[in-house]
């Protein structure tokens, strides 16, 4: 997992081509930017959405097999826990199609994604977005990029 600030993705640049084509999209990416799916080079793949933040995250914690995701807010700020996938359990099995398993709720690694901050998460990072900074319910735009591991 790596949390920082978008001023320090220079420090990630050169991990892999996916990853550089991720973080040369997100250094770039503006609230303007428009609802959708996008696809880059390198098999990258963009996500932007907008919604509110939730209280709680029914589907508990996430972690895909074949792609790491970069979770970046470009307006509005959420709550991300994080824990490695070792320590959390698995409630839904994988789905090779959505390159999804989910994972029980349980305490975890907060991290305030927005305000400049992105999260990367890999394979062996299980993570629980879209939660609510304080009990406080907000609006967020969000650029998830997929990035390919295998």
């Amino acid at each position: 997992m790596i949390f920082d600030h978008i001023k320090n993705i220079g420090l990630y640049k050169g991990l892999t081509p996916a990853i550089d084509t991720a973080l040369d999209y997100i250094a770039k990416v503006t609230p303007e930017v428009e609802i959708g799916t996008y696809f880059l080079d390198n098999g990258v793949k963009v996500v932007i959405s907008e919604y509110t933040t939730r209280l709680v995250n029914e589907k508990g914690y996430e972690a895909h097999r074949r792609f790491a995701d970069i979770q970046f807010c470009v307006a509005g700020t959420e709550l991300v826990r994080c824990k490695p996938l070792a320590q959390v359990e698995e409630s839904i099995p994988y789905n090779p199609d959505k390159d999804v398993a989910r994972y029980t709720d349980c305490p975890g690694a907060d991290l305030i994604v927005g305000e400049g901050y992105f999260l990367l998460v890999f394979p062996e990072d299980a993570h629980e977005p879209c939660l609510a900074v304080g009990g406080v319910q907000a609006p967020v735009k969000k650029v998830v990029v997929k990035i390919p591991v295998e």
